[in-house]
């Protein structure tokens, strides 16, 4: 079942979506080689905590860390750890859902550790642009598929692949709800979007094959083949008048325009 928003609803859901991007500018100062993952998670949860938000993956079904933190081949989902220390060239995508007044804020974003390899960098970029290309379909008439197609058709014709196992999804004061955004699929396909949507668009995009494996820990997801991942993502809410806001731009973001 698809929960609509009203406005007002919207209005309050923005600071939780402004925090997640206020987070992310933050970390990327953090993220360099040496670091571990769990002192960039530690960090991030420090600091949620002390604007008087909760950390929404702590816990969540088991989740034991505050965010995700998805190095190289880990497509998403990857547990911040100790041992997991940060190398010059990696690429390591953080993902954060801070809790705000009842309200979950749902972003990530790919980082460069360091210096990276021109097809690291290529990747970052490609998934960056095919996060704004599904933005762009999201508009009055469409349907989930014109957000796939457009990902997809954009990716693949590059020469990357798009996961399947992993969606975008409905947000709100529920962290997962209806409905299910695909980053493949067919244009004038699927549901129709309507006032009162908010979601995620997510693209994971693999330099290699699409499939992933899951590992014992039940949560940190890899490409099958070894190849690198990257990921953006942001959350969005289709107002009553068609505007379309992207509630977890962040300050720098939205004083230089619209940047997965």
């Amino acid at each position: 079942m698809i929960y609509l928003k009203t406005d007002a609803e919207i209005d309050q859901m923005r600071p939780a979506g402004e925090l997640a991007g206020e987070l992310l500018d933050m970390i990327e100062a953090h993220v360099k080689p040496g670091v571990t993952t769990l002192e960039l998670n530690d960090i991030v949860h420090s600091f949620t905590t002390k604007r008087g938000a909760i950390s929404a993956p702590l816990n969540y079904r088991g989740y034991p860390k505050s965010m995700c933190t998805s190095i190289n081949d880990v497509v998403c989902h990857g547990i911040p750890s100790a041992k997991a220390k940060l190398k010059e060239g990696d690429i390591i995508n953080i993902d954060v859902t801070p809790i705000v007044n009842g309200y979950h804020g749902d972003s990530s974003r790919t980082f460069f550790v360091g210096s990276v390899s021109e097809k690291a960098r290529k990747l970052v970029e490609v998934t960056e642009e095919s996060l704004k290309r599904g933005i762009a379909e999201v508009k009055e008439g469409a349907r989930v598929g014109d957000i796939g197609h457009a990902i997809q058709s954009y990716a693949e014709g590059l020469g990357y692949s798009v996961v399947r196992d992993f969606v975008g999804h409905g947000i709100g004061k529920v962290f997962h709800e209806d409905p299910q955004i695909f980053h493949y699929g067919d244009k004038g396909r699927g549901q129709r979007l309507e006032v009162g949507m908010v979601f995620t668009i997510e693209p994971m995009i693999n330099e290699g094959n699409y499939r992933t494996k899951v590992l014992k820990d039940g949560w940190t997801a890899l490409t099958i083949d070894g190849s690198l991942s990257a990921q953006f993502e942001h959350t969005l809410a289709i107002r009553s008048d068609w505007t379309v806001e992207v509630l977890t731009l962040s300050p720098r973001q939205k004083n230089g325009g619209l940047k997965a």
